[in-house]
C-alpha cells in the first residue's frame, strides 16, 4: 500500500490550485526527470504541453499555465521567491524561449506550444500530456493531477485501490480512523505518536522536527502576509481583499516587526469570545487571498482549504 506522509499531505506550494496549478507545476518536474533517465534530456528539440479536461477549462484562472512555464523552467514552487514569478513568465512570452530546467534554452512559445484541449482524457479529469521531439521522433508522457497535489502516471496507478503503487510501507499501516485508534489503544501512544513512528520508517526524528517548523513559518509568513496586503485580488473582477482591513479593525494599536513578534503581541492581547472567532476567520482568510495572489502556501490537504489548519494553528497558540 501507499505510504502517505505529513509532509504529502501538507505540502508547500504555490497557489491558487493544489489540482490546476501545484500539480501540473510537479507533472512538469517528475516528466523531467523522466528524459534523464532515458537520456533524452539533452536532445530535446522543442517540447509542446496539452492540457485536458478541467485542467483546460479552469487552466487560466487556475494559473495552470504559468505552473507549467515554471515547471518546465526548473523553478521550485517551495523556494521560488514569488515575487519574480511574473517576470519569469512574461519573459518566456516576449522572447519565445524556454530555460529547459534552467539548463538550456529551446525554442517555446506558450501560445502554440500550451495547448488547451476541452476533451476529457477517460482515466481522470486533469490530464496533461508533455511531447518532446527528438530527432524527427516524438516522446509523449501523460500526468495525471488527482487533487493535493498528488500526480499519478495511469500505468503506475492501483484504481481499485485508489492509490499510486509504491513499495514502501509503514511500520502501523493505516487505512481508516478505527485503525489508527487502534493502534493508540495497543501501543499506548496518542495519535500524534503513532504518526511519529510511521514518520521514523521515512526520516530522521530531526528531519521530521526541522519540516515541520518550515511547515509552520510558512503558515505564518502567509497569514502575516495577507494580513498586511491591501488592494483587489488578481483576476480582473476587482474584488476587495478583506482580511487586511479586517486585521486592521481588530489590532487597533499593536506594534510590531515581524511574523515572530506579531504572533507574540496578539498572545498577549485580552480579547472576548466573539473577538477570538473574528481572528481566526481574518487568519483563514488571510491565507485563501495569498492562496488566490499567485502566493505561497501549504496544502492542507488541498490549497482550497489551505486557510483553516494555520487559523486553527493560531486559535491554539494565542
Amino acid at each position: 500500500m501507499e505510504c502517505i506522509s505529513v509532509f504529502d499531505m501538507l505540502k508547500i506550494g504555490i497557489g491558487p490550485s493544489s489540482s490546476h496549478t501545484l500539480g501540473p507545476w510537479r507533472a512538469a518536474e517528475r516528466w523531467i526527470n523522466e528524459l534523464k533517465e532515458e537520456l533524452l534530456f539533452d536532445s530535446v528539440e522543442r517540447i509542446q504541453v496539452d492540457l485536458y479536461g478541467s485542467l483546460s477549462l479552469t487552466g487560466k484562472g487556475h494559473a495552470t499555465d504559468y505552473a507549467v512555464l515554471l515547471g518546465l523552467s526548473g523553478a521550485n514552487p517551495e523556494t521560488i521567491p514569488t515575487e519574480i514569478i511574473g517576470t519569469i513568465v512574461l519573459a518566456i512570452k516576449n522572447s519565445k524561449e524556454l530555460h529547459f530546467n534552467s539548463e538550456r534554452l529551446i525554442p517555446f512559445d506558450p501560445v502554440t506550444d500550451i495547448k488547451f484541449n476541452r476533451e476529457f482524457l477517460p482515466f481522470h479529469a486533469n490530464g496533461v500530456t508533455f511531447t518532446a521531439y527528438v530527432n524527427g521522433k516524438e516522446y509523449p508522457s501523460t500526468f495525471y493531477s488527482i487533487g493535493g497535489g498528488f500526480v499519478v502516471k495511469e500505468e503506475l496507478y492501483d484504481s481499485k485501490n485508489n492509490l499510486e503503487i509504491i513499495q514502501n510501507t509503514f511500520p502501523y499501516s493505516i487505512q481508516k480512523g478505527s485503525e489508527l485508534l487502534d493502534f493508540c489503544k495497543t501501543l499506548d501512544l496518542s495519535v500524534s505518536e503513532v504518526v511519529f513512528q510511521n514518520e521514523l520508517s521515512l526520516r530522521s526524528a530531526e528531519e521530521v522536527d526541522q519540516g515541520l517548523l518550515r511547515i509552520w513559518n510558512t503558515m505564518l509568513e502567509c497569514m502575516y502576509l495577507g494580513c498586511h496586503t491591501e488592494g483587489n485580488l488578481p483576476g480582473g473582477l476587482n474584488v476587495r481583499r478583506r482580511a487586511f482591513d479586517m486585521h486592521q479593525n481588530l489590532k487597533g494599536e499593536l506594534h510590531y516587526d515581524s511574523p515572530e513578534d506579531w504572533l507574540q503581541v496578539i498572545r498577549k492581547t485580552e480579547v472576548k469570545f466573539r473577538q477570538i472567532l473574528k481572528w481566526v476567520s481574518c487568519f483563514a482568510l488571510a491565507v485563501n487571498e495569498v492562496n488566490a495572489s499567485l502566493g505561497r502556501v501549504v496544502t492542507a490537504p488541498t490549497n482550497g482549504s489551505a486557510g483553516v489548519i494555520p487559523a486553527v494553528l493560531m486559535y491554539y497558540l494565542v
